[in-house]
């Protein structure tokens, strides 16, 4: 896999979580080159370059980061905390992708710079829809910062 080419980077521990979302996302249409990693370290081993994606473009951002906060080695907040407060980094588009609908948790995210938090709905067909909105909104209608 050629990771300079990635435009969603996808943090997802629960691998149910993650086929859904990826199913969700591909049902709808959408070809672009989706990594899903399994944990904010290694989010951020791509995002700066380390370890296995050690020899990827470090200026070959994501488009979009869809990011859960419950997961383990680092939470979603340490990542977007950590993402948000780079210069370099701090444009990409980050999505708050989590079943946390703690008033805390919420807060927390956005005064850090998240872009959207949204809450995984139970209901398949509700959360099919909720990630073709996302994909639709982000990855099309959205311009990026230059």
């Amino acid at each position: 896999m050629n990771y300079d080419d990635i435009e969603i980077l996808f943090a997802e521990d629960s691998m149910e979580d993650a086929m859904l979302t990826i199913r969700a996302l591909n049902k709808s249409g959408f070809t672009n080159k989706l990594l899903h990693v399994k944990d904010g370290a290694e989010a951020l081993d791509f995002i700066y370059c380390r370890g296995i994606y050690s020899e990827r473009n470090p200026k070959a951002h994501p488009k979009l980061f869809l990011l859960d906060l419950k997961m383990p080695k680092m939470s979603g907040i340490q990542v977007l905390e950590k993402v948000k407060s780079d210069d370099n980094l701090k444009s990409i588009p980050v999505v708050i992708l989590t079943s946390s609908q703690e008033d805390p948790d919420i807060d927390k995210c956005y005064s850090l710079g998240a872009n959207s938090y949204i809450v995984k709905p139970v209901d398949s067909n509700n959360f099919f829809n909720s990630i073709k909105e996302i994909g639709m909104y982000w990855m099309i209608l959205s311009q990026p910062a230059k």
